[in-house]
């Protein structure tokens, strides 16, 4: 139960944060520390339960006939990586509330960062791979919505657009390598495919899969040369900085690669791809984050060139590399959390990042130039810091990689060349932001911040101190715990003590350092006056070449939409009728379709129906025939054609059907004359040029014949199969069913709301979709200019109310429409009366929710129309928009509900209860996901109406006059 509520807290808290007002940031920072802390507590609590290698799993059915099932898994290595989630988010958070400004709406910004929180916790507590997979690409959507937080800045756009490219591709071609995976491991639970590491790599296709993962991960992590997103993310806010490119975002890639670390660590595929890039990261990154001038930029090539160390030390495939990967993941998380929080300090009191700015600053912030100085040392691996002990581990994995592989032969050298350049970027920040003559060209004058924004960087900086004096009493139990998570049960011997003896890792480090120190003394000048661009590598610019790519995929779309697209939807439906008439023809062809004779003779009954069908058809037809130039009769005949839909549905028996056809048709017939009212007059006097003319014949004769052609078609295919002999399907299940498990006599109505729920919920949610679709469409929409004057019956009625004294412009309208108002308004609570009936006696009888929802819509429908937009509007209050957002909501949590009971997704469960008055009656929970199915029509419904209402408001206001109460 507590996995459940380490998921899902941060999503609940997430949502309720973007309900808050836009200056409520205390409120939303509280909210947020708060669920960061209770899941804290959650993790602390479950630490016992597996910390001798055990693992906790729990399932949660979701379709299990199709063995899908939502699984988290907790074993160490989740267990540390949630602590760095939850743990440094809690100290971002609190960070954040005193660095975001009063004038940004800060509760959305908590509602990104809660929701990325969650996405981050379901990703490594994911015991599912095609879970992971959903929870990964979750990551890159929060993540492009908190670096673009600031959007009016055209650079946190640019960041926020490429990051979500790279890593969402990424993520595209995981997925696929985690379906090869699953597919080779004949399961997706981790456990199952972990478990099976020889069948996998017996496989043929392992490579490929293998391949594509890395993809994924390499992506994710910044890696060469795919790096180029993250330094571009630093348009960010800084706590989006601190928490997404320390802890969370960027470890998601190396979280990936120790997950699989086990299956793939022994091949040469692994060692090549994986410590080949890792290796080209780390040295590109730090000899990048040399030359930066932005504060952030050097702490974002640092976090390549970490990355970087990280990645090559899970590449040399040796069990004490990934012990020292795991241990340098989370020194690295602490120390550059800490760091980017500092300099989003500096940035914020002296109103700049640049460093040739920046001089002197421990003077005027004493505190927090010691607790930066004391991190940047743990970042250069200084002794007695926790930097310091991973650091050694590297390098005494690079000098065993040097003696098993001949790839790395050389890696001692360029491992010591890459501290060393991480010692000369680590003291420069120091020196060139906090020692030197006092600043000339700040925008203010620098001083400590608040003391509570100050706090979180001295937690982390006293974390970077007590795990390099005490690691194994402060860090050693979750390090072994994940490390076994990871290599077995049966770890290898590693020592966390703080001095060895001397030895040849050490005497790399202070090589590292003394070289580090040397270079900076004697190129520091040097590298402070360079314009910009790490040397030798100005002219390569990934962002330069993501753009350019781009570019040129955005002009071979343009080229296939030149080619084979179309702005007419006629071409376009054509060539789907065209393609499905084709399909079809092949599928006859090849399998024939035999035709029976009719079982029975027609009865009289027959002949009556066959007549229904032909007035429809003919309804239909004619409808088409005058869509053109008649679009007031087109509508009207289309009504007639519904209206014998709807009849033959009563017919064949179908009630349910048949109520539902006939409310819909009511409304839509409502909302299409609502819309022509704006549409561009058609004037049947003008007439094409020839040559336009006869093409127009030409295509539409063509589309005659494919009318006829899919007609005749479709009417030979339901003959055959209505003169087939019957055969078993479904029906007879879900009739037997229908009551014994799901309490409903209406079948049609339990099939929608209990045995096919899921298939509803979509559906519903892409009506509220459509809704909220047309509802944007239509806010922008501006009626054509001959469409705007008023008809010509209100500007006569309006002229002879003029001429007549003591009556003014509209007072025959409301006379005319007096009692018409009168009843629509009394009708509206009778109207509301029949939708709850047919609501409450839907899942026994003719009714249900979406016929319910659709009557209560065409309440407001006469109300509208009796009286106007503005009448309505000015004694009801009408928000559509959260009553779809209520329904939906109303349903999923129905679904969600069955979880608390172990059961699956949407189960349903119902019982008889005694109530007052009524006596023993049925219960069915699927009535809740039904009342959401009602809600969520309204809204929908009602918000389409608004909109196309709103159109005449909008002309009144163009036109500055005030229409009557009927002009809606």
């Amino acid at each position: 139960m507590l996995l459940i509520v380490v998921l899902t807290l941060p999503f609940i808290g997430s949502v309720i944060a973007a309900g808050l007002p836009r200056n409520a940031r205390t409120t939303a920072a509280i909210l947020s520390w708060g669920v960061a802390l209770a899941n804290v507590i959650c993790l602390a609590a479950l630490w016992p339960a597996f910390q001798d290698g055990e693992v906790i799993r729990q399932e949660i059915d979701w379709l299990p006939a199709l063995g899908v099932s939502l699984v988290l898994r907790l074993d160490g290595l989740s267990w540390l990586f949630s602590a760095l989630i939850l743990g440094i988010g809690a100290l971002v958070v609190l960070y954040a509330r005193y660095y975001m400004s009063p004038k940004d709406p800060v509760p959305r910004f908590f509602s990104f960062l809660l929701a990325f929180m969650g996405a981050m916790q379901g990703l490594v507590l994911s015991g599912n791979l095609i879970q992971l997979v959903v929870f990964w690409e979750l990551t890159s959507l929060f993540s492009f919505l908190l670096i673009g937080y600031w959007h009016q800045n055209a650079s946190a756009r640019e960041g926020a657009r490429m990051a979500l490219t790279v890593t969402a591709t990424g993520g595209l071609a995981m997925l696929v390598g985690a379906v090869l995976l699953g597919r080779m491991a004949g399961s997706y639970d981790l456990d199952v495919v972990l478990a099976a590491r020889d069948t996998i790599l017996a496989d043929p296709l392992h490579p490929l899969a293998l391949g594509l993962l890395l993809l994924g991960a390499l992506t994710k992590s910044a890696q060469f040369p795919f790096h180029f997103w993250l330094p571009r993310a630093m348009a960010a806010p800084t706590p989006v900085s601190a928490y997404l490119h320390s802890a969370t975002m960027v470890k998601a890639g190396v979280f990936l690669l120790m997950r699989i670390w086990p299956i793939f660590a022994d091949t040469q595929m692994w060692e090549i791809v994986v410590g080949g890039a890792g290796l080209l990261t780390l040295l590109f990154g730090a000899w990048c984050a040399i030359y930066q001038h932005d504060l952030k930029g050097l702490l974002a090539y640092s976090t390549i060139s970490h990355l970087g160390l990280i990645v090559l030390l899970l590449g040399l495939g040796s069990e004490l590399g990934a012990v020292a990967a795991i241990f340098h993941t989370v020194n690295h998380a602490t120390f550059k959390a800490s760091l980017f929080m500092a300099a989003g300090i500096i940035d914020h009191e002296t109103g700049t990042r640049d460093m040739r700015k920046l001089s002197g600053l421990l003077r005027y912030m004493p505190f927090t130039g010691a607790l930066a100085i004391i991190a940047a040392a743990a970042m250069a691996g200084v002794p007695l810091l926790n930097g310091f002990l991973s650091k050694e581990m590297f390098l005494a994995e690079a000098l065993a990689g040097a003696e098993r592989h001949a790839l790395f032969a050389v890696l001692p050298v360029l491992a010591t060349v890459a501290s060393a350049f991480s010692v000369l970027y680590s003291l420069r920040f120091i020196h060139q932001t906090f020692f030197g003559p006092p600043p000339t060209e700040l925008e203010k004058t620098p001083h400590e911040p608040p003391t509570w924004m100050r706090r979180p960087v001295e937690v982390l900086v006293a974390l970077c101190l007590l795990v390099g004096v005490l690691p194994a009493i402060t860090v050693g139990p979750f390090l072994r715990s994940a490390v076994v998570s990871v290599v077995g049960l049966d770890p290898p011997y590693y020592s966390l003590a703080i001095w060895h003896g001397f030895n040849l890792p050490l005497l790399l480090s202070v090589t590292a350092l003394a070289t580090g120190v040397g270079l900076y003394l004697a190129f520091g000048k040097t590298i402070n006056a360079n314009p910009g661009g790490a040397l030798g590598l100005r002219r390569f610019n990934g962002g330069y070449l993501f753009e350019r790519a781009m570019t040129q995929l955005n002009a071979g779309a343009m080229v296939v939409e030149k080619v084979a697209g179309t702005r007419r939807l006629q071409p376009q439906i054509r060539v789907i009728v065209l393609t499905a008439l084709g399909s079809a023809f092949v599928a006859v062809v090849g399998a024939g379709l035999a035709v029976n004779p009719p079982p029975l003779a027609p009865r009289i009954g027959d002949f009556a129906f066959a007549g229904l069908w032909i007035i429809g058809g003919v309804c239909a037809f004619a409808a088409a025939w005058q869509a053109k130039y008649h679009r007031l009769a087109a509508v009207v005949l289309m009504g007639g054609a519904g209206l014998a839909s709807c009849i033959s549905f009563i017919w064949l028996s179908a009630p349910d059907l048949a109520t539902t056809q006939l409310v819909v048709e009511v409304v839509t017939t409502v909302l299409l004359l609502l819309g022509l009212r704006w549409l561009p007059k058609r004037n049947e006097a003008i007439r094409a040029a020839p040559n336009e003319e006869r093409r127009s014949k030409r295509r539409r004769r063509i589309d005659l014949v494919i009318a006829a052609a899919v007609g005749a078609g479709l009417a030979a295919i339901s003959y055959a199969v209505m003169t087939r002999p019957p055969v078993e399907g479904l029906s007879r299940y879900f009739v037997e069913h229908a009551y014994k498990d799901a309490g409903g006599r209406n079948v049609v109505n339990v099939i929608l709301v209990d045995f096919r729920a899921f298939d509803t919920f979509g559906e519903i949610t892409v009506l509220g979709v459509v809704g909220l679709t047309v509802f944007a469409v239509l806010r922008r929409f501006r009626p054509a200019s001959d469409s705007l004057p008023r008809p010509p019956q209100m500007r006569l009625q309006d002229a002879s109310d003029n001429r007549r004294e003591g009556r003014n412009a509209g007072d025959t309208l409301k006379e005319t429409m007096l009692i018409p108002q009168v009843v629509m308004r009394w009708m509206f609570p009778f109207v509301i009366l029949l939708a709850a009936h047919l609501f409450l006696r839907g899942h026994d009888l003719p009714g249900g929710g979406f016929a319910a929802g659709v009557v209560v819509a065409i309440a407001f429908v006469l109300q509208y129309m009796a009286s106007g937009a503005q009448w309505v509007e000015d004694r009801l209050t009408i928000r559509p928009i959260a009553w779809i957002g209520i329904g939906l909501l109303i349903a999923a949590a129905s679904g969600a509900g069955a979880w608390l009971f172990g059961a699956p997704f949407l189960t349903s469960a119902f019982q008889y209860a005694d109530l007052p008055l009524l006596g023993r009656v049925p219960l069915a929970s699927a009535v809740i996901f039904d009342l959401g199915v009602v809600v969520l029509v309204v809204g929908a419904t009602v918000l389409v109406l608004v909109a196309l209402a709103h159109q005449s408001l909008r002309k009144a206001h163009k036109a500055d006059e005030t229409g009557p109460e009927g002009a809606a």
